[in-house]
Order: structure tokens, then C-alpha cells, then sequence
């Protein structure tokens, strides 16, 4: 068994087909057909499920592919931390940010990041921790930066809380509830809600419970920031967001905040990652810019180091 073998099964699982993953690793399809066939051999399973719309894992190729996938994605991060070391600005990074972290954290820090390591490739995606998991567990992600999950993720993810957090209630301007004052005074909107957990519509209804409000009349689920800007803009849909949304300043040129006195906690924002994979320079660099301009809510450490680095 080869590195290189798990790097073509890897891209095979990622492009979807096998002509596909031939294209992205300009090489020959029979060659890619080859490998997997000899990786198949050798572990006396089948990996995959060949059908009409492309290449399936089975059940054993699932397995198989997690324990690969973390071995390809070591190798590379061993390689890019040697040559980072070594003053080479290439390589890349991938974390996951929510929503809070994109809009109040991100604007700062990228800059920042660009300046001290400008041919690094960065790639970031906007998600909670449900969505992201299995990329922290198998390297993929360096880390993971955001609203904390309502549950501790399992054994394997070391978790670090950094700061509270607080929500707004956000509406397009000109809104016809944008001066209340009370929950109360919202009971019969229609709400946007962006999830925090599995566990999506819960979290807005116990906040309302709690002040002996019946839950809000949810009509939209949203999985992107896009999705609630575009929603909230054009309709008259409610959303409780992070505070930092209110800040954003192309946010602020097209909704408002509606001021409600009752507090609306949300939940702390938290790093996430494997304490196992030590970060490459570039990725601990990117980590303490993020921090740089962390929304500290209340008493929190402003700088943390990640964990898994000396």
C-alpha cells in the first residue's frame, strides 16, 4: 500500500467518478482503474460501488477512506509545516468559521494573514460544527472557529472556549416592527433562523419560552449568511443573529437592529480541532490573527495558544 494510492482513492471519493479524479490528477483513467484495483486486492474488499452516476463507497470502502483520508492529509500538513519553516510562503490552509467569526472576526484578521504568507492557498467554509466534523476528524480542516455546539463533541476533538457571545434581533430597514421593545411585541413575526446545533428551530424556541412566549412561527432555515442577508432584505422576516452582524458595515447599509430589552444570549464562540495534528506555521498564524480581533463579550483570554503546539 502506497501513499500515493491513498491520495487517488481520496480523489476519487472527492471528484465523485473516476474519469473525473483522472482529469484533476492529469492521469490516465485505466492507471487510476489500476490502483484502485491493486488497493482492492491487497485488502480483499471492495471499496467501491461502481454505478451509472459515478463511483459509491461501500460499506468497508467508507471505513477504509476515513483512516485514508487522515493519512494523506498528515503527509500534507508534514510537508507544508517543514517548508513554512523553512521561510517558504506556500501550502494551504482550510478552517470552517460561522457565521459570528466571518463577519467579526474574519474582515481583521485576513489582511493580516495575506500580508505574512501571500502564496498561501486559504480556504474557508461557512458552517457549525455538525457540518464540519468529520472534516476536523479526518485533517481536512486545520480548525474549526465558532459558536459552540450545544453538545461537547466525542473523544478526539479537543474543544476551547475563547468568549461569550451575544445575539440582535435583525430586520430590513424600514421594517414595520423596527422600533419594538419586547419580545412580546414580535410574537407574531415570521422568523429566518440559521441553525446552531442538530437541532435547528430548538434553540429560538427555548430563548421565547423562557420569557413565557409561545416559539416563534419559523418559515425559513438557512445554512448560509448569504441566505439570511438576501432573506431578511427582501422580505419582512425576522432573524436573531450574532451581534457582530449589526457592525458589519455593508450589513448596516441594508438592515437594522430591533431593540428589544430582553437579553439574548447566544451560544460562546469556541476553537475546535484535533490536538493530535500539530497546526503548520501558516495555520497557527491565521488562528491568532482570527483571535486579534476576537468579540470578547465578557472576561475571556484574548490570546490562547491551540493546543498541540510548543
Amino acid at each position: 500500500m502506497k501513499l500515493e494510492q491513498l491520495r487517488q482513492l481520496t480523489a476519487i471519493v472527492e471528484y465523485g467518478s473516476l474519469r473525473a479524479a483522472a482529469r484533476g490528477l492529469e492521469l490516465p483513467q485505466p492507471a487510476l482503474t489500476r490502483s484502485v484495483r491493486a488497493l482492492e486486492r491487497e485488502l480483499g474488499v471492495e471499496l467501491f460501488a461502481r454505478q451509472t452516476t459515478g463511483m459509491v463507497l461501500t460499506h468497508a470502502g467508507r471505513r477504509f477512506h476515513r483512516h485514508a483520508a487522515a493519512i494523506v492529509n498528515e503527509a500534507r500538513r508534514a510537508r507544508e509545516e517543514i517548508a513554512q519553516e523553512r521561510g517558504e510562503s506556500a501550502g494551504s490552509v482550510s478552517v470552517a468559521l460561522s457565521i459570528a467569526p466571518h463577519v467579526g472576526m474574519l474582515p481583521g484578521a485576513l489582511p493580516e494573514f495575506r500580508r505574512r504568507y501571500p502564496h498561501v492557498l486559504l480556504q474557508i467554509t461557512e458552517g457549525l460544527l455538525p457540518d464540519v466534523e468529520a472534516q476536523l476528524r479526518d485533517g481536512s480542516l486545520d480548525f474549526y472557529l465558532g459558536a459552540a455546539p450545544r453538545s461537547a463533541p466525542g473523544a478526539g476533538l479537543a474543544v476551547q472556549h475563547l468568549s461569550e457571545n451575544t445575539r440582535a434581533v435583525l430586520c430590513r430597514r424600514g421594517h414595520p416592527l423596527a422600533g419594538a421593545r419586547s419580545l412580546k411585541q414580535l410574537a407574531g413575526a415570521d422568523w429566518a433562523i440559521t441553525a446552531v446545533d442538530y437541532n435547528a428551530e430548538d434553540d429560538i424556541a427555548r430563548l421565547f419560552e423562557g420569557h413565557g412566549l409561545a416559539a416563534p412561527r419559523v418559515l425559513l432555515r438557512a445554512r448560509t449568511a448569504m441566505t439570511v442577508l438576501v432573506a431578511l432584505a427582501h422580505s419582512d422576516l425576522l432573524a436573531m443573529l450574532p451581534v457582530q452582524w449589526a457592525g458589519y458595515p455593508t450589513v448596516g447599509e441594508i438592515l437594522q437592529i430591533v431593540p428589544v430589552r430582553e437579553p439574548l444570549p447566544a451560544p460562546p464562540i469556541v476553537s475546535i480541532r484535533r490536538p493530535d495534528l500539530p497546526l503548520t506555521p501558516a495555520a497557527e498564524h491565521l488562528y491568532d490573527v482570527l483571535l486579534r480581533h476576537l468579540p470578547v463579550q465578557a472576561p475571556a483570554t484574548r490570546r490562547v495558544r491551540m493546543p498541540g503546539r510548543a
